[in-house]
């Protein structure tokens, strides 16, 4: 490698990305500095290609992916597949004072920046057979069918799984929102 500041400035630039994947696939932050550091060995072992190269971030994010994939196949137990819903969108249950928030403002900011640590909260507690899909299909945007392929389980599976994903974790919320 000619510049060893490059691959420095690469790992800062998708280094929150990869982690982000890997510790909702994972829900364990140590897990995912560790799939983080694997994902980045083998950027850097490639890095030549990768340095120029517009698709490093899909790259990293398919290799991100497949890691915690292997990660949770070889050392969990089975899981099986759920989904998730979309975090906290066009939600009906606003109050009154919430809906005069404007959109972009600081209070919005913040408010979504509490919407979305809730919900990384409530994914990180739902059990890994009901995380791993729902971060597939929302975060990562596989279709149902993807996921059955990836998780090698039939499509019904994914849809079933998908349903009770969505309910467990709709339920964790409902529960932080009354805490």
């Amino acid at each position: 490698m000619s510049d060893p500041n490059s691959f420095e400035e690469f790992v800062r630039r998708y280094q929150d990305m990869v982690f982000g994947i890997a510790v909702r696939l994972l829900g364990d932050p140590s897990e995912a500095q560790d799939v983080s550091q694997t994902v980045f060995l083998r950027a850097f072992e490639r890095f030549e290609a990768l340095r120029s190269s517009p698709a490093a971030g899909g790259w990293l994010r398919k290799v991100a992916t497949n890691l915690c994939l292997n990660h949770l196949t070889r050392f969990r137990r089975r899981w099986s597949l759920f989904s998730q819903r979309r975090p906290l969108e066009g939600r009906a249950d606003r109050t009154y004072e919430e809906s005069l928030v404007s959109p972009g403002s600081p209070a919005a900011d913040l408010e979504r920046a509490e919407e979305h640590s809730q919900l990384e909260r409530g994914l990180r507690r739902l059990p890994a057979h009901q995380r791993v899909p729902l971060v597939l299909y929302h975060f990562e945007q596989r279709s149902y069918r993807d996921i059955a392929s990836v998780l090698g389980v039939t499509l019904g599976k994914v849809k079933t799984d998908i349903h009770r994903g969505r309910k467990a974790l709709r339920q964790l919320m409902v529960t932080n929102d009354e805490s």
